[in-house]
């Protein structure tokens, strides 16, 4: 069966409602799409924060690093430059710095929502958990750290491929987040996994039910092929 529809805003909110990312990441399994999950590290700052977007990659470097002298004459190189580039439905995604300090916060946060972007997850740590809360801005990090960005890392390209540990991430890649995860969907391979993954969801849906009904976990398998 083929699951169908008319805009990206329609994609991402169906995404939202229905799949999860257990889900997505078994179907991308089954696909041979084997490394799609970022590090474990990286979580919602509230349990029930969704992120689906597209990304908008940037990379982050130390200050120290070699390919970041040119920017340091600016506490956060490039970082408001690509914040500004944020378009509606985009997440931004970052990572490349030591996670030493914080890569995003309330006031980011602000100009992104004003923007029309749907979420932030970065390899590393965010900061005004207060305000990113009270925004109800999807941030997935590895938690609250209030140490600046300033002076420490500086933001040197974005819309990039950029790399988090071994996960390629793509400009325009759809990012899924929530309580279990954050992975990254290949955009040459979105049709297929959200189509199976939807078709997969549904099903485990019966599958719930039968369960629930008192069949055998032998019988559900084999009636439903989903466990």
């Amino acid at each position: 069966m083929s699951i169908t529809w008319k805009s990206d805003h329609e994609l991402l909110e169906m995404m939202k409602k229905e799949l999860f990312s257990a889900v997505i990441g078994d179907v991308m399994d089954q696909l041979g799409l084997l490394n799609q999950f970022l590090p474990p590290e990286i979580q919602p700052l509230r349990d029930d924060m969704i992120v689906v977007g597209r990304a908008m990659p940037v990379l982050v470097l130390d200050t120290d690093h070699p390919d970041a002298a040119k920017f340091v004459d600016h506490p956060y190189g490039k970082l408001f430059e690509a914040l500004d580039d944020l378009k509606a439905n985009e997440v931004y995604i970052c990572s490349g710095a030591a996670p030493l300090y914080a890569l995003w916060g309330e006031l980011l946060s602000i100009r992104a929502t004003k923007l029309g972007a749907v979420g932030a997850v970065v390899n590393g740590y965010s900061r005004d958990t207060p305000g990113i809360l009270n925004l109800d801005f999807p941030t997935f990090s590895y938690g609250r750290y209030a140490q600046d960005q300033a002076f420490r890392g500086t933001a040197v390209d974005f819309r990039i491929p950029i790399k988090i540990n071994q996960v390629l991430v793509n400009p325009g890649d759809l990012i899924f987040g929530d309580l279990d995860g954050v992975c990254v969907i290949p955009q040459e391979k979105e049709n297929e996994v959200i189509e199976e993954a939807l078709e997969k969801v549904r099903g485990e849906k019966l599958v719930r039910k039968a369960l629930e009904d008192g069949m055998s976990a032998s019988e559900a398998f084999k009636t439903y092929g989903i466990m």
